[in-house]
């Protein structure tokens, strides 16, 4: 698969990682990354061969917000060319969110502004001990707009409203706390934790993964009644699918199912 200027994508077997690699400036990210980024997923959604995926950035950071050149030309924008470069950001958080298979943050640094959407967009966020974070758009007089669904949705009403009005920097411990990561752990302890959730998921039927997540995306949104028929019929049709009915057998003949990867 082919990696930009300023997104990398690494390949190894079923695993694939989108790298910022911008590290010069802490892997912000302006209108290329936005284009390679959401690149990069389209072409991961639609490769049978990947199974999970691990959004880092390289160096020290993970993404420290916007990139200060990139600001200084939207900032001189007409009104639709803003808009239109803001409804670019917003897709590519949602199509991250949506994304069909598990999307694992690891957090090797500062998740600043934006980047922090990035974080709050996976499905399981990782961090080491010394990544801060902080919802500062505030401070320059903008608001984070397009990340804050994914983030309400991840820390909730009460924590984003101090988050977001204060643009406070947050330690990974205090991040953990409000939701926004989902584990904390020493610095030299990140890829193995990292590679032990790797391995969970990858003991699991994809498919399963990818109506799991749709669940949690559609659940919530539904009334009592809508729910009951709609989770009746998806349990119907897994059941009934062939990764439903290898992993049932599999299961009642104490054997592992197909899609588990025996270790070499």
């Amino acid at each position: 698969m082919n990696s930009g200027k300023t997104v990398r994508v690494e390949r190894q077997g079923p695993v694939a990682r989108v790298i910022f690699c911008r590290p010069e400036i802490h892997n912000a990210f302006n209108d290329q990354v936005i284009d390679e980024t959401t690149f990069a997923f389209s072409k991961l959604k639609t490769d049978l061969d990947t199974r999970v995926v691990i959004l880092t950035g390289e160096g020290k950071s993970f993404c420290a917000g916007a990139d200060l050149n990139w600001m200084r030309r939207v900032k001189e924008y007409a009104y639709e060319d803003n808009l239109e470069e803001s409804r670019r950001l917003a897709d590519l958080f949602y199509n991250i969110y949506s994304f069909p298979k598990p999307v694992i943050g690891r957090i090797n640094g500062a998740a600043i502004g934006g980047g922090t959407g990035f974080v709050a967009v996976t499905d399981i966020a990782v961090a080491a001990q010394s990544a801060i974070f902080s919802f500062s758009e505030v401070k320059i007089g903008v608001v984070p707009a397009c990340i804050s669904p994914y983030v309400i949705k991840r820390v909730g009403q009460g924590r984003a409203r101090e988050f977001f009005l204060t643009g406070e920097r947050l330690t990974a411990e205090r991040a953990l706390t409000a939701g926004l990561v989902n584990r904390v752990v020493p610095d030299d302890m990140l890829d193995a934790t990292v590679n032990g959730l790797v391995e969970s998921l990858l003991s699991s039927g994809p498919q399963a993964i990818a109506v799991c997540k749709d669940l949690l995306q559609n659940v919530p949104g539904l009334t009592v009644e809508q729910f009951r028929e709609y989770t009746a019929r998806v349990i119907a049709d897994l059941r009934q699918s062939a990764e439903g009915q290898e992993g049932m057998d599999a299961f009642l003949n104490k054997r592992k199912p197909n899609w588990v990867i025996e270790k070499e």
